[in-house]
């Protein structure tokens, strides 16, 4: 059951094949390539700030699925019917939370590499990004799938949704831009710190808050 749930999840929020999906991608890359645009053809500066842009970018790119995260499965009753099945909301949360990162976090990171030679960022800034991004983004997808979950039954819940996410991530972008300014991994410790919190307490909130949900 655990199994075909995680299909089902993948198959709705991959890249290109669920509606919208590729969007978060496609944002990321857009942010990449106006940029250098935006600030002109200057290579030291685009190198100096390139990291904290893309950073950015992904931020606002996690906003774009959450309102197609929960709230369409709590307007069909799926949650219901994995209720009866036996599947706790807890569980498919925490499926949810795999599918949701795996469809989100590995193509932005590999978006990474075309993003990084648009804005002329060198092998270490990037090694170190990309570390970043690794550990950052399973928390930015935790986050997500929570909030999602939190405002799934409110009428203006999209827009709420993404009005929360950025002041809740910060402390993952503080970090991850921290490591790029001082060129230093340890602070890619604290990323990993708070996602792994995130990830760890995700599924019992948003499971919490999806029986709500259910229940009124």
């Amino acid at each position: 059951m655990i199994t075909a749930l995680l299909k089902r999840d993948l198959a709705r929020f991959f890249p290109f094949t669920g509606s919208g999906a590729a969007l978060p991608v496609i944002f990321f890359l857009a942010v990449a390539m106006l940029y250098p645009f935006a600030v002109g053809p200057d290579a030291p500066l685009l190198a100096r700030t390139g990291g904290g842009v893309v950073w950015i970018a992904a931020l606002l790119a996690a906003i774009l699925p959450l309102d197609s995260l929960v709230a369409r499965d709590i307007e069909l009753g799926v949650f219901d019917q994995l209720k009866l099945r036996g599947v706790t909301e807890e569980v498919s949360m925490a499926v949810r939370l795999a599918a949701h990162w795996l469809s989100f976090g590995p193509p932005l990171i590999l978006a990474t590499f075309p993003a990084a030679a648009l804005l002329n960022l060198d092998g270490e800034t990037l090694h170190i990004l990309l570390l970043g991004l690794l550990a950052g983004t399973p928390g930015l997808a935790a986050i997500g799938l929570m909030i999602a979950s939190l405002t799934a039954s409110l009428r203006a819940g999209a827009a709420l949704s993404g009005l929360l996410l950025i002041p809740l991530a910060l402390p993952i972008l503080i970090f991850g831009a921290g490591a790029l300014a001082r060129m230093d991994q340890a602070s890619l410790g604290f990323v990993a710190a708070i996602s792994l919190l995130l990830v760890a307490i995700a599924p019992f909130a948003a499971g919490a808050a999806i029986r709500a949900a259910r229940e009124s």
